[in-house]
């Protein structure tokens, strides 16, 4: 039971645990939907396409989450209209852009003064460095993407499955793929400063992906992807503690084992069932 316990007698651990339960909650939540619109490419590109933002922001000493939201929803902006271009597909459009924002930032973060702390602070996060002021505005994030998510459950359900449906039942498929987009945004945006770029999207899919293998309903996946997410930062905090390694990158490591994990227990449960 010490073993258990021990870190979390730390207040660091414990502020660091709340504040990753609390991105884990606002992942699900977004997460589910981008593992079911298959938009895990997009993900990916906004979470590294929010550097020339940041590298701005540090440059000029303004804030940083704000740099990041400017330069992610300029990103988004920017998939949405390549995207509307017949000649171009959703994948060409977030390459495209996906390396022009981070060959900006490179070059933004390489006039830095301290070119690796803030790269390195920006890729991995620090998840033991979390401050009460942090926890308020995950807190506020997460209020703002789970009403939205709830308001526009209807709308985005529609626009997931059956786009002509949804066309037709007046919900406007194209403005709720914004919505969701934005929401991917605000989602990376409010938690890269506690796990990073690099692997915030461990918490975006994994515990969604594997909540997809047991749970067929949207409100189901979100509840099931919760449970794993915060399962994920709470072990992955304490065995970072007892093996000394980082906690962002133990959080996403067990986020991804335990979605594998899953896969061998469903793939193993179908067998059975057959």
């Amino acid at each position: 039971m010490n073993w258990l316990v021990a870190p979390f007698g730390s207040e660091l651990v414990v502020r660091g645990a709340v504040a990753g339960s609390l991105v884990a909650l606002m992942c699900a939540i977004v997460g589910t939907w981008v593992v079911l619109r298959g938009s895990v490419f997009l993900g990916d590109a906004m979470s590294h396409g929010m550097l020339p933002g940041v590298a701005a922001a540090s440059a000029l000493g303004g804030n940083l989450l704000a740099g990041a939201l400017t330069a992610a929803l300029a990103m988004a902006y920017g998939v949405s209209v390549l995207s509307r271009t017949a000649r171009f597909s959703s994948d060409t459009s977030i390459g495209l852009l996906l390396v022009g924002m981070l060959a900006v930032g490179v070059i933004v973060v390489s006039h830095s003064n301290s070119y690796a702390v803030d790269l390195t602070a920006f890729l991995f996060g620090d998840v033991l460095g979390v401050r009460l002021g942090d926890i308020a505005v995950l807190t506020g994030a997460l209020v703002l993407v789970a009403v939205i998510a709830f308001v526009g459950r209807r709308a985005f359900i529609a626009a997931t499955f059956d786009v002509r449906k949804a066309a037709t039942l007046g919900l406007s498929p194209a403005s709720a793929g914004i919505v969701l987009t934005v929401l991917i945004a605000v989602a990376i945006v409010a938690s890269f400063h506690v796990v990073g770029t690099l692997l915030v999207l461990g918490l975006l899919v994994a515990p969604p992906a594997a909540a997809t293998l047991w749970a067929h309903s949207i409100g189901r996946i979100m509840l099931l992807a919760a449970v794993v997410g915060v399962v994920s930062v709470w072990l992955g905090l304490l065995l970072s503690w007892h093996a000394a390694t980082a906690g962002g990158a133990s959080i996403a490591a067990v986020a991804v084992a335990l979605f594998f994990c899953s896969a061998a227990a469903s793939a193993v449960l179908r067998r059975a069932a057959a």
